[in-house]
């Protein structure tokens, strides 16, 4: 069972001004797909923090996948994609590029994300928008390559 740890980035959320719906929803999916959640976390949309949880959660080889929610538009406080950028080893673009086109059918808006995906050590970094729609949407575009990718990151050579 691979191990999963979700980070929600929400100025509101992080103050308990607006619960975590969208979190709640990749935990949910996580959940039902099989993976052991052993992490959640809230936190502001501020860069330096989301950076050094990522890195916190990757380093510490507790989890295989760390799931973003928040921050991936084009908002000035949206800053996601860049804390994600700075923490990762490579990128993995085509899973970012499957969710924007999967989700491109629902709202055309999707193709404004900023979303990135990529690898620290042998955990994918995944992100995700901040709605529960937008998660659930993106999540069900790509389980399966991330099942496939996380694998691969853990050395299994059937692939």
């Amino acid at each position: 069972m691979s191990r999963a740890a979700i980070l929600t980035i929400s100025d509101l959320a992080s103050q308990g001004v607006r619960e975590d719906l969208s979190g709640m929803a990749i935990r949910r999916i996580l959940i039902a797909s099989g993976y052991d959640v052993v992490a959640t976390e809230v936190v502001a949309d501020e860069r330096s923090p989301i950076s050094q949880i990522l890195r916190e959660w990757a380093d510490a080889e507790t989890v295989d996948l760390i799931v973003t929610t928040g921050g991936t538009g084009l908002g000035t406080r949206d800053v996601t994609p860049e804390a994600t950028m700075d923490v990762l080893d490579w990128q993995v673009p085509g899973l970012a590029e499957a969710m924007r086109w999967a989700t491109f059918q629902y709202t055309e808006r999707s193709i404004l994300s900023r979303a990135v995906v990529g690898v620290r050590g042998q955990c994918l970094i995944v992100n995700l928008p901040g709605s529960p729609k937008g998660v659930t949407e993106c999540l069900q575009a790509v389980l399966s390559p991330i099942g496939h990718a996380i694998q691969i990151l853990l050395g299994d050579q059937g692939h």
